[in-house]
């Protein structure tokens, strides 16, 4: 459900585009590794997975089960509660790999959190966590790299900066794109792996970020190893 909302509600809030490489697969029971960059990404990339047929299973904080009519939809759509700073986090990595376990593609951030940032532009995705390592050792799951740039366009800075961006995102009508990268095998070091897994979703991220014309993106981009059979169009039409 939360999805199908997503896929309806953000192109009224901005240009939204989606973009793949050539080999980049989607494949059931694969770990959707994306960048962090607002409050606004996650409805962003929802929106833009929505659009290629997938629904995936989020690794969310666990403070959004607070709010009753959002915890009952989470729940529903089998959403994943992560109690960070807490015992109960590592039980976060075990409901995601019964998920993939079934078939379903799950989605996370690397970096654990929001960056602590008041400006509303790009930047490299931070160091990333190990949960993606972990997971994907214990799994045997690949990791499809997915970078996604201009939802800082949307909401960031403080709480006042936040409701007047999205109070003016449908007149402004911020770019938005998503982009796909190829699946990818870790390696089992887990260092060596959560490394692997950044310079992946970086690579995703500078591409988005290119599409949107930040600046940042012309920093050069690195191609990871790990090609698979193309299953998506190199590119998705706009949409909104």
């Amino acid at each position: 459900m939360l999805s199908r909302i997503a896929g309806a509600v953000v192109p009224l809030f901005g240009h939204l585009t989606v973009t793949a490489d050539t080999d980049a697969e989607l494949r059931p029971g694969s770990i959707i590794a994306a960048n962090h960059t607002s409050l606004g990404d996650p409805a962003v990339v929802l929106a833009a997975l929505h659009r290629l047929g997938v629904e995936p299973v989020v690794l969310a904080a666990a403070g959004l089960w607070r709010i009753p009519l959002l915890a009952s939809a989470l729940t529903r759509d089998g959403f994943v509660p992560v109690h960070r700073g807490d015992p109960r986090a590592a039980h976060a990595l075990e409901g995601a790999a019964e998920a993939l376990t079934a078939g379903r593609l799950v989605l996370l951030y690397g970096e654990g959190g929001l960056p602590h940032r008041k400006d509303a532009g790009e930047a490299a995705p931070r160091p990333f966590r190990s949960g993606i390592a972990r997971l994907a050792h214990a799994t045997g799951a690949p990791v499809v790299p997915l970078g996604q740039a201009g939802a800082r366009r949307l909401v960031s800075g403080g709480p006042a900066k936040q409701l007047a961006g999205l109070a003016t995102a449908p007149l402004r009508r911020p770019d938005l794109h998503v982009h796909i990268g190829a699946p990818v095998r870790l390696p089992g070091e887990r260092t060596v792996a959560t490394a692997c897994a950044h310079r992946a979703v970086s690579a995703a991220w500078r591409t988005a970020a290119a599409r949107i014309g930040e600046p940042v993106a012309a920093a050069a981009s690195v191609r990871p190893p790990g090609p698979s059979p193309a299953s998506l169009p190199p590119e998705e039409a706009a949409a909104g």
